[in-house]
């Protein structure tokens, strides 16, 4: 099988959104879980299922933080025009901005993989129930099952309002 390489990982790329938007099944190059008839949640395939995805969207966010510190070194220049300066600084702050972002992500998704490894992975940490494989798999790092979120987010709109 042939892998195509992710223009998100090459040096120089700016957008975060493209692996945001991919989703971590794309990135971990993994096809959907096909629950059979019967099976128990969270049974040892599941788990495996799970644990590719996080260990592969990690690795893959992990190799961007590379690459944006090769690219800044590589493309740091000392412009005489200010604005070709000021330019410059911008990308780099918006580069930094999203890889501050995919450094929050990686903690969660090390959380996440912990909770793999304690048996605790894919119950909502507010009512115990099962969050769902179809949720976890467009969000692997939910602790909230739908109903809770949706609580959850209804109470934070009330204390912004």
């Amino acid at each position: 099988m042939a892998t195509k390489k992710n223009p998100a990982t090459a040096p120089g790329a700016v957008d975060s959104s493209e692996s945001e938007s991919m989703g971590p099944l794309a990135i971990a190059g993994v096809a959907p879980y096909q629950e059979q008839p019967g099976e128990e949640y969270m049974n040892e395939r599941q788990k495996a299922h799970f644990r590719k995805i996080l260990t592969a969207w990690r690795d893959q966010l992990r190799s961007k933080v590379d690459s944006t510190v090769d690219h800044m070194k590589s493309e740091a220049a000392n412009f005489p025009d200010p604005s070709d300066r000021a330019s410059q600084e911008e990308e780099f702050a918006l580069e930094l901005r999203a890889r501050d972002r995919e450094r929050k992500l990686i903690k969660k998704i090390e959380k996440t993989l912990r909770k793999l490894d304690q048996d605790e992975f894919g119950y909502c940490e507010q009512c115990g129930d099962e969050i769902g494989i179809k949720r976890l798999e467009a969000r692997p790092t939910a602790d909230l099952c739908v109903d809770c979120k949706a609580l959850a987010e209804i109470k934070e709109k009330q204390l912004e309002g």
